[in-house]
């Protein structure tokens, strides 16, 4: 192969590559916004998740940016894995719609998509147009490398030793492994594709080699999702061991097919005269059949999945679990069971009371710096809070009517009601960060009389939750402290309304910055009732079990 035609290999090859991304990068500009916000309001729905899945991908232009997507919904807990296999499934079937497109012979007019897409954006002003321009360029650049790649590789059919390396692609291993390589240096099952078939133009190789290269392919695209789950959640992780399953299921099925039946000739007959198009239509019914045929076992991939990569207890950070309730073992009848029951729902009841903690700080940063920066946090801890309260609730339910012990029996009862308390806080502590949503939202500002209001409440709220953290028990002296902190906060709340109608009559409160204090009065008020209610139950455990 002279130097030129090397030159016009690596031109044609950076054309082809640039082309691509630039189409790519278009549709993803025009449309990545609405594949979010589809993707984010999928259900469950197995053909629904696949189709969605196609049509992303056939968009996006890119197997590997729509998995990468999955990934990150998956580890950001918007999607479920179950729900993001379906996706994987129909990416797969999407990612064949550029093999397609490069084998229809559009290379004729392919300058003249390039000249109106740059011209589109060198003359336009408008940046949606721009993008638009982008992917009528990217589609136009894309075919002159595709012609270029073609034409400079035509001369390697005479090369024997270029005719004696493609022939070893015939091995299945040697194919599949190359395939795998080389796309996963370059992590574009779409371009590697691409490129195949125009070798497969340019006569230099034919289907009954190529065939096994192009699984190979669809092995290699999974590094994407592999480097993207780095340092991601295990379900996350999970996600790509989907991926990388279909594939390889996929490319062992098609493998033992191809060596054992006449399925290549068979796909030759299709298209005779065009070597680019029966690639193509190896690449579409290899993915629709693997999805075909893996549709009834989406479900079994996930457990597989996880039995591959199991939960650790040291990392159950992105999925709601109770750490020392065991829900399979709900008839604590055994010899001290009871006592391992009673202790296991304190536990929980700790970290209920940690995270309702946590929330109450929270929530008052929030409202005295004017911005919901918690507002995730809080929320994503209140609906945990909601499971665990949900969860003991139900075990102590479960747990009770076998309970012939009186004395446990009550504490059961009266953890019950901790529980339900604990929750109730929770609910107040969001209220008062959706006040500093609002503050955000409408610019409302509260006066310096105000705040400093605010942070007594929240210095006062810290202290009676404090005074209840890591109890199980809490004497006389400490429920009368409780009590007395419970009265201050009344007292409080009754002063500051009363200075916030001063306030109002001096003109220095907004009719808004009114409304949301007085609203957040009443939570700061509850939350004293509440605390006080979780220390009376803990003083009657302390009573019973004396």
């Amino acid at each position: 192969m002279s130097v030129n035609l090397f030159i016009k290999l690596l031109g044609g090859l950076a054309l082809f590559l640039y082309g691509m991304q630039m189409m790519s990068n278009g549709l993803e500009a025009v449309a990545g916004n609405k594949m979010k916000r589809i993707l984010e309001r999928l259900t469950a729905n197995r053909f629904l998740g696949i189709a969605v899945g196609t049509g992303i991908t056939a968009v996006i232009q890119s197997s590997s940016a729509a998995t990468v997507m999955v990934v990150g919904f998956v580890n950001s807990k918007l999607m479920t894995l179950k729900q993001a296999i379906w996706i994987i499934m129909g990416a797969n079937i999407g990612t064949t719609v550029t093999g397609q497109m490069i084998a229809l012979d559009v290379g004729a007019v392919a300058p003249i998509f390039a000249f109106v897409g740059v011209a589109m954006i060198v003359f336009l002003k408008k940046d949606s147009l721009h993008h638009y321009g982008g992917i009528i360029a990217g589609l136009g650049i894309l075919f002159i490398g595709m012609e270029m790649m073609s034409t400079s590789m035509m001369p390697l059919r005479e090369s024997e030793t270029f005719i004696n390396l493609m022939t070893k692609f015939k091995n299945p291993l040697l194919g599949i492994l190359a395939g795998t390589i080389f796309t996963a240096i370059i992590q574009s099952s779409s371009a590697s594709v691409g490129i195949l078939q125009a070798l497969a133009v340019s006569g230099v190789i034919g289907l009954d080699n190529a065939v096994y290269v192009l699984f190979g392919q669809n092995i290699g695209t999974c590094i994407t999702a592999v480097l993207a789950s780095i340092g991601t959640s295990r379900n996350a992780k999970r996600t790509t061991i989907v991926h990388l399953m279909f594939n390889v299921i996929g490319t062992t099925m098609f493998t033992v097919i191809c060596m054992y039946s006449p399925l290549v000739e068979f796909m030759k007959s299709l298209t005779p005269d065009n070597s680019a198009s029966q690639i193509a239509n190896m690449h579409t019914l290899f993915n629709i059949a693997t999805t075909i045929l893996l549709i009834p076992f989406g479900e079994y991939l996930a457990e597989f999945a996880s039995f591959i990569l199991p939960e650790r207890v040291s990392e159950k950070t992105d999925d709601k679990y109770l750490k020392y309730i065991q829900t399979s073992h709900t008839c604590e009848s055994n010899i001290g069971g009871s006592a391992i029951a009673v202790s296991n729902i304190r536990k929980e009841l700790f970290r209920m009371t940690e995270m309702t903690r946590r929330n109450i700080n929270y929530s008052f940063s929030a409202v005295l710096k004017g911005v919901a920066i918690h507002m995730s946090d809080i929320e994503n801890t209140e609906e945990y809070i909601d499971f665990l309260n949900k969860e003991i609730s139900k075990y102590i339910s479960h747990i009770m009517p076998h309970e012939t012990n009186s004395e446990d029996s009550e504490i059961l009862s009266a953890f019950f009601k901790i529980s339900g308390n604990l929750e109730r806080i929770s609910d107040h502590s969001v209220n008062i960060c959706e006040y500093a949503k609002t503050l955000e939202d409408k610019s409302v500002v509260f006066s310096e009389f105000a705040q400093a209001e605010i942070r007594e409440m929240q210095k006062i709220c810290m202290q009676a939750i404090n005074s209840i953290y890591e109890k199980d028990e809490i004497s006389v002296r400490e429920l009368s402290y409780i009590s007395a902190t419970e009265q201050k906060i009344d007292d409080m709340t009754k002063e500051f309304r009363k200075n916030q109608m001063m306030r109002m009559r001096n003109g220095n409160c907004s009719d808004e910055a009114c409304i949301l204090y007085s609203e957040m009065l009443t939570d700061f008020e509850r939350i004293g009732d509440h605390v006080l209610n979780i220390a009376q139950e803990l003083a009657a455990v302390t009573y019973i079990r004396k």
